[in-house]
């Protein structure tokens, strides 16, 4: 299959933002992409960066705008297309949202982001409701896609979920950064701890993985407080096979659309060879479900 993927650096300008990925997505389609997979909350600016109430504003329903405008684009081009919306389900009740777009432009799927964070630069418990429609992959015409939300990244749980219910692969909108009060050494340790945990996502699932983040700086205001927060996103979007092994990095500090080719048959292959779901014991497991055994 080939998977295009684009890493962008956004701005305050919504419009553009939406209208340079646009530009991107028919690049990459023109190039012969069956899939295109976008950041996490790639519309505008990362706003978890503080509290601020007016930022509910941005949200919207699904279907709405984006769905509308993406849905137009996969079938105008004949692609799959992920998403990633800020989504306004009534008053009062957000989620942090994928939405997969088939190639008739109509919505194959959505998935609402399960674990949220809740840190200095990442106050996205302030902004969505956890999702409350479990972890169930996305069958398309390209294949079945286990879409699960950058947070969601760091919970082996989540991973095997999509796998065991027929997921080809695991896709993880993102948006993550450094830290600026941390040394430059602890932020490349976090960097490299974020890829290789969804690397074993891959190994120990025998699936593909790909992750699309965000790049650059951006700065987001909070209009109560008239003062900026700044987040330096660390790009580094990969594509890695059943093994791990990387089939594509980009950059740190640059965009990046490309097009990677995975090759769906192999993972049949590496299973035979590493059949871990037929060695689980699952009749041991059934403290994984308690939050911690005293």
């Amino acid at each position: 299959m080939k998977i295009g993927i684009i890493q962008q650096h956004n701005t305050a300008d919504a419009e553009q933002n939406i209208k340079r990925l646009a530009t991107k997505i028919r690049s990459l389609a023109q190039q012969g992409a069956q899939l295109i997979v976008l950041q996490e909350l790639h519309n505008g600016l990362y706003f978890c960066q503080t509290e601020d109430v007016n930022v509910f504003s941005q949200a919207e329903p699904i279907p709405g705008p984006s769905t509308e405008f993406f849905g137009d684009l996969a079938r105008e081009l004949g692609v799959v297309i992920v998403t990633s919306l800020f989504e306004k389900r009534a008053a009062g009740l957000y989620h942090n949202t994928a939405v997969v777009l088939e190639r008739d432009g109509s919505i194959a799927g959505i998935y609402r982001k399960m674990h949220i964070p809740d840190d200095p630069g990442y106050y996205e418990k302030f902004y969505f409701t956890p999702g409350d429609l479990g972890f169930h992959p996305i069958k398309t015409s390209v294949g079945c896609l286990g879409v699960l939300v950058c947070w969601d990244q760091w919970y082996p749980e989540a991973a095997r979920l999509m796998a065991m219910q027929g997921a080809q692969l695991l896709i993880y909108p993102t948006a993550i950064g450094y830290d600026p009060n941390d040394t430059p050494e602890e932020q490349q340790r976090q960097r490299m701890a974020w890829q290789t945990v969804q690397r074993g996502h891959a190994v120990a699932n025998g699936l593909p993985v790909i992750t699309v983040n965000r790049v650059g700086e951006e700065k987001s205001l909070n209009s109560q407080l008239s003062t900026f927060n700044s987040q330096l996103f660390w790009g580094t979007s990969f594509v890695a096979g059943p093994q791990g092994e990387l089939l594509y990095e980009a950059p740190t500090d640059q965009e990046a659309e490309t097009i990677v080719e995975v090759d769906m048959e192999r993972t049949e292959q590496v299973r035979r060879w590493w059949p871990f779901l037929r060695d689980r014991r699952i009749d041991a497991y059934q403290d994984i479900t308690k939050r911690y055994i005293d």
